[in-house]
C-alpha cells in the first residue's frame, strides 16, 4: 500500500488484515513498538479475584497452571486505589433476596384453563349466537 501511495486509516487497515489473515497458534509472539506483547483480543479473559487476596498470588495459583503464557495487564489500574486491575463488586441478588415459591398444582392450572375456556365460549355465544359454539367445538 505504501508503494502505491495509498494511506489507510488504522480501522480500515485492521479490517483488511483481519479479513485476509488467518490465525496461527504456533506463531511467535508479536510485540508492539515499546516491546510489550500484543494481546490477542480473541484470547482475552478476565478473572474475579476476591478482595482479600493478592492478585499475583491468585494468578500464579489459578491461571498460570492452565494458561502458561498468560499475563496480567499491569497498565490497567483502578481509578480509586491505583492498584492493578479494576475493583468491582458482585452481588448475587438471588442468593440474598429470592424466596422460592413452589408452582401451583397441575390440577389447579387445568381447572383455571377450563374455566377461562368456558368464559370465552359464553362470550362468543352471547355475541354471535349458537353457530359459533359449533365452530369452536370442531376446532378442539
Amino acid at each position: 500500500m505504501k508503494q502505491a501511495g495509498i494511506r489507510l486509516k488504522a480501522p480500515v487497515k485492521k479490517a483488511i488484515l483481519e479479513a485476509l489473515s488467518e490465525r496461527d497458534e504456533t506463531a511467535a509472539i508479536c510485540y508492539d513498538k515499546e516491546g510489550r506483547p500484543e494481546p490477542d483480543p480473541k484470547l482475552r479473559d478476565y478473572e474475579r479475584v476476591p478482595l482479600d487476596e493478592d492478585i499475583h498470588a491468585y494468578f500464579r495459583r489459578e491461571v498460570q497452571p492452565y494458561v502458561p503464557d498468560a499475563w496480567i495487564n499491569e497498565h490497567v489500574r483502578d481509578e480509586r486505589d491505583g492498584g492493578v486491575g479494576k475493583v468491582g463488586y458482585e452481588i448475587n441478588f438471588n442468593r440474598y433476596f429470592y424466596t422460592y415459591a413452589p408452582p401451583r398444582p397441575l390440577e389447579a392450572i387445568e381447572a383455571e384453563i377450563e374455566a377461562i375456556e368456558a368464559e370465552i365460549l359464553q362470550l362468543l355465544q352471547s355475541d354471535h349466537g349458537s353457530s359459533t359454539h359449533a365452530i369452536w367445538s370442531k376446532q378442539r
